[in-house]
Parts: C-alpha cells; structure tokens; sequence
C-alpha cells in the first residue's frame, strides 16, 4: 500500500473527532519574521505615529527581537522618536532614541491574536519624554495589535495547490488555549477540515 493511502486509511479509521486539537509551536524567530513582513512594513519600522514624511513629529520601532519569560511574550525594540516643532527649518522639542521592552500576555479573540496586559518600559533610560511614550506605546500596542490567525489558517489549510484535485474547507476553527513557552509562543487548535 502506497504511504499516502496508508495515511488516508489511517485518518479514517482514526475517526473525525480524534482529529479535531492541533498544537503548533510558533518558534521566536519565526515570529520575528511574521511580525517583519506584516508590522515593520516601512523599511523595516513601525510607525507608531505619524511617518518619515514629518520630520519633527514622528514615532517608531525597529528590530524586534521576541522571547519568553514567565508565560509572557517579551519584545524589545529600538524606539526613535520627536515630538517638535519645525522653527525655520530646525526641530526644537523633545525626543529621543532607546531600547523599549514590551512584555504582554497573547490571547486568541474574535479570530485573532490579540495583546493584552501591555508593558512597555525603557531597558535603561528614564525621563518624562520616555516614560510618556512607554504609556502610549502600551496603551496603542493592547488596542491595535491583531493578528488574523483564523483567517491565515483557512488561508493555508484551504490551499488547494499541492493536489488540485481536491477542495478543502476549514470548518469551526477554535483556539482554547495560548502558552508562552521558553523557545516559542504554542497555539493549541481545534478545527475540521473538510476534503472534498
């Protein structure tokens, strides 16, 4: 019996409801580069106010780097930005550039990943201007940050184009539990595919 016969006579004697639950470790580094091509779109920034269009009154991040600790997801990033005014071609006002570090608990709602319990803190500067910006930065990062997991699952698992021949369909997908681990951040799923 050829193997993928012998894994199609497998998944059906295995019966629909031992298949439902997934469990995939989404490693750091990978998401460092999901993050990369869906967050930090502009030359490899975040705009998190204004763009590079305004000289005196812009705000962004750069080069994530994602770990775990204590069941939390840590970023840290470079943050540069000014909140001036431009006075005959020179910006007079406040900014700065420092190391931010984020630490949040992920959660799955309404088909996304979403940020909650948001920490944003300077890794070794202080000053009014920093701690303003780590307010706002946590604050903006729990209320905008959304990654569309259910809608990228159905995009990949419905991908028909490896076997033409065979529509799949994505059916009550689920995700009842998020865990940080040390090396990755593990989304247990629960869904059915359907093959036709």
């Amino acid at each position: 019996m050829r193997p993928a016969k012998r894994l199609l006579f497998l998944l059906l004697a295995l019966g629909p409801h031992s298949l439902r639950a997934a469990e995939l470790h989404l490693q750091f580094g990978a998401l460092e580069r999901m993050l990369a091509q869906m967050v930090f779109t502009h030359d490899g920034r975040r705009y998190v106010h204004n763009d590079k269009s305004n000289k005196c009154n812009f705000a962004y991040l750069e080069k994530p780097q994602i770990t775990g600790a204590d069941g939390h997801l840590r970023i840290r990033a470079k943050f540069t930005g000014e909140s001036a005014l431009n006075v005959i071609g020179q910006c007079v006002g406040l900014g700065d550039a420092f190391v931010v570090v984020v630490t949040a608990t992920p959660l799955y709602k309404d088909g996304n990943i979403v940020l909650q319990k948001v920490v944003a803190a300077s890794e070794s500067k202080t000053g009014i201007y920093i701690r303003g910006v780590c307010t706002i930065l946590g604050a903006s990062l729990e209320r905008d940050f959304k990654y569309p997991l259910a809608a990228e699952a159905r995009r990949i698992l419905e991908d028909s184009t490896g076997q033409p021949g065979y529509k799949r369909e994505l059916r009550d997908f689920q995700v009842p539990a998020l865990r940080v681990t040390s090396d990755a951040l593990v989304i247990q799923a629960d869904f059915a595919l359907l093959v036709k």
